[in-house]
């Protein structure tokens, strides 16, 4: 259906941005097209600014933000930025001028507020901006490869005036990531042709990388609208991980499944230039498989699969628990809010679904809520005796909440500009954290008769920010200064290990896991009580005999061996199923 990728049929621009969903493989083919524009005698600069990378592993050395060349590749140079710790700097600028000017809880409620992933978006940009606003770079470079573009969210934010403005600081009405732009003032005009530069596609080309997944190419389309509203038009999809050949059962079912979610993708991207790469059986680290991911090397599997186990120590999956056994420890220590947490597409509504299931079979009254589709989760599990179940709109939540926002903002006669920065705030993901926390406060304050499984939870951040925001009566909720009652009756439930777990879902792969450790961390700092990891849709539980399959069953065994030393060896393991379960059919990934 579509041209296998080939680097020589693509146009080549100065800036190169490779953007998607987390775990689709923007790492491994950003790096792997560095290596080979660079073998091919162009000099090269790649720059990551993902959170989680692991540029330091793929190249086997030691970076920083500033660009270290490779040894192997003269003409490439690495930079691999640390986002969290470029966001912990850029808080420290923000929060220092007023330590020892302000009260102690004013300092702390700044430095909360600042903790949240509008901060880390802000940081970032103000990193990568010297690279891509920088005209000694430019010359020095035929090619500058990002990994990872920022967010529309953060595009808008530095187009408007009121970002420069310090209107905010003097609000009496807030904003949910209060003064992630103070300071950079004097950063406005390079900010500005930074924005410029990716809006020029004679410069710039957006490569929207994905995996034949629906919610992978979900997020492809919703970024590729959103960027070209601000002009970035300059778009190209790469579909990551296709499996070329079936030979069992499992590897069949796979290879149909990819074929129909692929036909049925988003119509915004149908019209885009699209091109697939077929799934590795080796994980991407080493120069010599940096330059093999784009040449074909399914085709020498053999060997690889050798290579890779020959230095694998095996697992005792009969020893690893199963997720039955999750539900009996969740039913044994009668815990009456369970959240499932993870990332995006790791499978949280499946399993809290399945968890509802269990409890309601085993006598136990459950109301199940999610912020999925309401007809998704109807599909997945129907209401029965035992099970109520209901669904939280998040547009609908952020629209309401935005609502009472901009009015109190035109109460106190804020200006247009303040106003048009005020919506765009609002679109942060720590607003709608915000608003749909209020909307899970409201079911499990009603619901205290009964177990309610949440599936996506609220982040330990979100809960840091309201408990100060309760505690110092800021205006963060800009709901009037108060808090709701069923939030503040919430957070203590919340902190007590007795009421309320919640369950980490991860996949056996790096970028899972370590977005998983963030939350876990989050989690420490809120003081909510975590004990089990889930690890979803496992190869290396499957016995199929497709040799692709299998080794990247084999490959799973480091990051299964990482979330066992992680989790104190409370882990469970659930098998990959090719196919959507529902109903009774749930009950599969119990065992």
């Amino acid at each position: 259906m579509y041209k296998d990728f080939n680097i020589k049929d693509i146009e080549l621009t100065k800036y190169l941005f490779f953007t998607g969903k987390g775990g689709v493989g923007k790492t491994s083919l950003a790096s792997s097209i560095a290596v080979n524009l660079a073998d091919s005698g162009k000099n090269i600069m790649l720059v990551s600014t993902d959170p989680a990378s692991n540029l330091q592993d793929v190249f086997e050395t030691e970076l920083n933000n500033k660009g270290v060349k490779i040894k192997e590749i003269p003409n490439l140079t690495v930079a691999n930025f640390e986002p969290e710790a470029s966001a912990a700097e850029y808080k420290e600028s923000v929060v220092a001028p007023f330590r020892g000017k302000l009260p102690d809880v004013v300092i702390e409620n700044m430095e909360e507020q600042l903790s949240g992933s509008c901060t880390v978006e802000i940081a970032s940009f103000n990193e990568f901006t010297n690279f891509i606003a920088d005209d000694e770079i430019a010359e020095k470079y035929d090619h500058i490869i990002f990994d990872t573009a920022p967010t529309g969210h953060t595009l808008r934010m530095l187009q408007l005036p009121s970002a420069w403005t310090d209107f905010i600081s003097k609000s009496t009405h807030g904003a949910s990531c209060l003064g992630q732009l103070s300071g950079l003032d004097d950063k406005k005009e390079i900010y500005k042709k930074a924005v410029d530069n990716l809006a020029d596609g004679k410069q710039t080309r957006l490569i929207l990388v994905s995996r034949p997944q629906t919610s992978a190419l979900a997020e492809a389309d919703r970024t590729s609208s959103e960027l070209q509203e601000l002009g970035i038009n300059n778009q190209i999809q790469i579909i990551n991980g296709v499996l070329k050949e079936h030979d069992d059962e499992l590897s069949t079912l796979i290879f149909n499944k990819q074929d129909e979610v692929m036909r049925n993708m988003p119509e915004g991207l149908k019209s885009l230039e699209t091109y697939i790469l077929a799934l590795k059986p080796f994980n991407v680290t080493g120069i010599n498989k940096l330059r093999a991911f784009l040449n074909g090397a399914e085709e020498k599997i053999g060997a690889s699969l050798n290579k890779e186990t020959q230095n694998t120590t095996g697992l005792d999956i009969k020893n690893t628990a199963t997720l039955e056994k999750v539900v009996d420890d969740l039913y044994n220590s009668d815990k009456k809010v369970i959240f499932t947490m993870g990332k995006g597409g790791v499978g949280k509504t499946t399993i809290a679904a399945t968890i509802a299931l269990a409890l309601a079979e085993k006598g136990k009254k459950v109301h199940l809520t999610t912020t999925d589709p309401a007809a998704h989760l109807k599909y997945v599990i129907d209401e029965s005796q035992g099970i109520t179940m209901s669904f939280i709109d998040e547009e609908k939540e952020l629209e309401k909440y935005k609502k009472e926002v901009i009015a109190k903002a035109k109460e106190s006669n804020a200006s247009q500009d303040d106003i048009d920065y005020i919506e765009e705030d609002l679109r942060s993901p720590c607003t709608q954290e915000i608003a749909v926390f209020r909307a899970f406060a409201e079911i499990v304050d009603r619901s205290e008769d009964e177990i309610v499984v949440i599936d996506t939870a609220p982040t330990g951040h979100t809960v840091l920010l309201l408990e100060s925001t309760e505690s110092y009566n800021k205006e963060i909720m800009r709901t009037k200064g108060e808090t709701p009652d069923s939030v503040k009756k919430l957070l203590p439930k919340l902190k007590d290990n007795k009421f309320t777990e919640v369950l980490i879902i991860s996949l056996a792969e790096a970028t899972p896991f370590y977005e998983a450790m963030r939350l876990q961390e989050d989690l420490n700092r809120a003081g909510i009580f975590s004990k089990w990891w889930i690890i979803n849709s496992s190869f290396y539980a499957t016995d199929s005999t497709n040799n692709i399959l299998k080794a990247k069953a084999e490959n799973e065994t480091q990051w299964i061996k990482e979330i066992s030393e992680t989790s104190g060896g409370n882990i469970a393991l659930i098998k990959w199923v090719p196919e959507e379960l529902k109903g009774q059919g749930l009950k599969n990934l119990l065992k």
